[in-house]
């Protein structure tokens, strides 16, 4: 962001970043959107069926899921809530978190597709919203844990907008995933600890201004060193019950 009283050459190199980065957070958050939407508008046209590909935990034909599960939806207000929650909090990480933006998006959805795998919950999950709960977990703790003003308001915006989606993670609703919403939470969080030396850093503090002593000068000693600081609801359709045998699917 420029920086107020700026030279004007510097206000525009800065508002040129700026703009660099917007471009990239929104191609990378909208490329990911046409898939998951090209996705279900073809199986929706074609009748194919894909959302038997969802993952099925400790399975082996489940495994496919890991990767696949994020673009299968079980239907129009299944797809669009997760749509606008990845939307808002794809953007905001790609933003604000530069150079380490698509390697937590990466993990993000590749991780929770494994916890989820490995959890042992029955069924067949599918949706996109295990990778919103592990963006939404990210953004908040890594914004507590880096204390860096800019990233600790968007952790409170991440709380005012999806707080609520903590509920999510619990046993409530019959026939919602809450085992994936629970697998991106964990996710998400795991990252925002592992990487909280990687990328944005909250400026070093002014050093602490030297008294002028009024010590003889051979009498005086040696003061201490001068210190720097370094930051050390979705709502998934029901479950559908297969025909021809095969597990429920739980939308997540």
């Amino acid at each position: 962001m420029p920086h107020h009283g700026a030279p004007p050459e510097q206000v525009k190199q800065e508002l040129e970043a700026d703009k660099r980065r917007i471009q990239h957070a929104l191609i990378v958050t909208i490329g990911c959107l046409v898939l998951v939407w090209g996705a279900f508008l073809i199986n929706l046209q074609f009748n194919l069926g894909l959302n038997r590909f969802g993952n099925r935990p400790l399975r082996t034909e489940g495994l496919v899921g890991i990767l696949s599960m994020a673009f299968l939806h079980g239907g129009w207000e299944h797809i669009w809530s997760n749509t606008v929650s990845f939307f808002t909090l794809s953007s905001m990480l790609l933003y604000f978190y530069r150079g380490i933006g698509l390697k937590v998006l990466f993990w993000t959805w590749l991780g929770s597709g494994i916890l989820l795998w490995t959890s042992g919950a029955s069924g067949n999950h599918i949706g996109l919203s295990g990778v919103v709960y592990a963006l939404a977990a990210f953004l908040f703790l890594s914004g507590v844990i880096r204390r860096h003003a800019i990233l600790m308001r968007v952790a409170l915006v991440v709380v005012f907008l999806y707080g609520s989606i903590v509920w999510g993670v619990f046993p409530i609703e019959v026939g919602v995933s809450w085992q994936g919403h629970l697998a991106g939470a964990f996710m998400g969080g795991l990252l925002a600890v592992v990487w909280r030396k990687e990328g944005p850093q909250p400026p070093p503090l002014p050093p602490e201004e030297e008294e002028e002593s009024e010590i003889e000068p051979e009498q005086a000693v040696v003061g201490p060193d001068r210190l720097r600081y370094s930051s050390i609801p979705q709502k998934g359709a029901r479950v559908n019950e297969g025909h021809d045998g095969t597990p429920p699917i739980k939308d997540i």
